[in-house]
């Protein structure tokens, strides 16, 4: 790869998800994009219609793949599937959000938070970095000059963000900047990242919308 060329991969949350129940649904199957979220995926076919996209990827999950088909659609590409750009991991995943029983703020669940560092109650976050920046290494050097698309998740993109940014892992989960179907923007010049971007191209379509991740 020539030194001089710059590719671009757009790390690209999901839109909101129809969760009435306010679960955390993590990997769970079935979560569909409400109607607020198919006006997000909308959006954002239109928001890279006009751009060089090579390639369009997406998690797996329902809620990733139904954000990324417009944008597919919309550049006339086929939309792939890459399993490493999944959802974390995480041992919450069908409590609900709200208090009481079988919530996450049930103190019965509190001992799984011993280390907020790993975390303990998830899939570490080394681990989340290392598949995520592996496939953006990947689709970087298989379309370099062009731009590539990957739809994921918002704790995936968020701690992938803060290592291209040389800033520690842990964090505080409200502090993250990563809203539904929002653009993280990786730039490369040859394989030398050289700028990290963030947009939000649904920002009037966040009103009102649920703030719950699924990890």
């Amino acid at each position: 790869m020539s030194a001089s060329v710059r590719t671009v991969v757009h790390l690209v949350r999901h839109g909101e998800v129809h969760n009435p129940e306010r679960v955390l649904y993590g990997r769970l199957p079935g979560y569909r994009l409400s109607e607020r979220g198919q006006a997000m995926a909308a959006r954002l076919g239109l928001h890279f219609s006009e751009r060089d996209v090579a390639t369009v990827t997406a998690s797996p999950l329902q809620r990733a793949q139904e954000t990324a088909t417009p944008i597919a659609r919309g550049l006339g590409l086929e939309l792939g599937t890459e399993p490493r750009i999944i959802e974390a991991g995480n041992s919450f995943e069908g409590l609900r959000v709200t208090s009481g029983r079988g919530s996450i703020r049930d103190p019965r669940v509190w001992p799984r938070l011993y280390n907020p560092f790993r975390p303990s109650w998830g899939e570490p976050y080394e681990e989340q970095v290392a598949r995520m920046t592996a496939t953006v290494r990947d689709v970087r050097d298989a379309g370099p000059g062009r731009e590539h698309v990957l739809v994921s998740h918002q704790l995936p993109v968020w701690v992938t963000r803060l290592r291209a940014e040389g800033r520690p892992l842990v964090h505080d989960p409200r502090r993250r900047e990563c809203a539904l179907a929002s653009i993280t923007s990786l730039e490369f010049v040859g394989r030398a990242l050289v700028a990290v971007s963030y947009s939000e191209p649904c920002a009037d379509l966040l009103v009102g919308a649920d703030p719950i991740a699924g990890a």
